[in-house]
């Protein structure tokens, strides 16, 4: 846990939202059923090829709601999987696995789906230099996980959020009169708050490219919606200058000819919001 927005501590008030969330007064149908001394052990089961994602916060979450649960993880965050394998083993009250359960399950079954997409993107454009990255398009209050598995399956953190880094994006650049007049109130802007964040401006076409190249004193120049031939134009005109990414409607089949135009980056929102969770389940043994 390298990324400064997986801090212990934010990671347990994701862990006491989401149980509050599904708990609640209590797990009523474990209460009624199951012995309060009983105990037991149940093991993760793969049941589909992917990336393996979220072990360490499925090891997290248990030992939050039951600390004197045992967890054995068999495999790390980031590995390859496939059907039959076992993820980890957990063992200790019966009812305490059993209330906690889905929580893990509904975050390894989406984090391990996105791993998989992320991974499988990246192998596509391997032969390039560009980098797969996430955006904001994530699961309101489940952002921290979503990119968390993104990095867990190869790819790069685009901002978290809107506080650490200025996007100019063309609503704001239209709201704000043109390229040149949104550059330049937004330089404005950060040294009077005296804040070191870097500038992000979408451009639309070749003209929008080379506006801001006349304007300047931003980092990254991203190359949105252009077909294949202005992004290639575009990459040659920025020629260094400043990083370039790549976005809007990417898919599989498009990803490897976008990465060929010579782009830094391609940003693929799909990753988070356009995925399918890997079927995993928590079974008695």
């Amino acid at each position: 846990m390298k990324k400064s927005y997986l801090s212990a501590e934010k990671i347990n008030e994701f862990i006491t939202r989401a149980l509050q969330e599904d708990v609640g007064e209590g797990d009523h149908s474990t209460l009624a059923s199951i012995p309060k001394d009983a105990n037991g052990q149940a093991q993760l089961i793969i049941k589909e090829s992917g990336i393996i994602a979220g072990l360490e916060l499925a090891e997290m979450i248990f030992n939050r709601f039951d600390p004197d649960l045992s967890v054995e993880l068999l495999m790390n965050d980031g590995d390859r999987v496939k059907e039959g394998n076992i993820g980890l083993r957990v063992k200790g009250r019966a009812a305490s696995i059993l209330t906690s359960e889905r929580l893990v399950l509904n975050c390894l079954q989406r984090m391990s789906g996105i791993a998989t997409k992320t991974a499988r993107l990246t192998e596509m454009i391997a032969h390039t230099k560009a980098r797969l990255m996430d955006t904001r398009k994530t699961t309101p209050n489940f952002r921290m996980m979503e990119k968390w598995a993104v990095v867990l399956g190869g790819g790069l953190n685009h901002r978290f959020a809107l506080y650490d880094m200025v996007m100019l994006k063309d609503n704001h650049i239209d709201f704000a009169g043109g390229i040149s007049k949104a550059i330049q109130a937004t330089l404005g802007y950060l040294k009077e708050k005296g804040l070191d964040l870097k500038i992000e401006v979408e451009t639309r076409n070749l003209s929008e490219v080379r506006q801001v190249l006349r304007e300047g004193g931003i980092h990254v120049i991203m190359l949105d919606n252009m077909s294949y031939e202005d992004m290639r134009a575009a990459v040659k005109m920025i020629d260094g200058e400043y990083k370039t990414e790549a976005s809007g409607g990417i898919t599989e089949a498009t990803i490897s000819k976008v990465a060929e135009c010579g782009v830094d980056f391609i940003s693929v929102g799909a990753l988070t919001h356009h995925v399918k969770s890997m079927d995993i389940s928590l079974k008695a043994y």
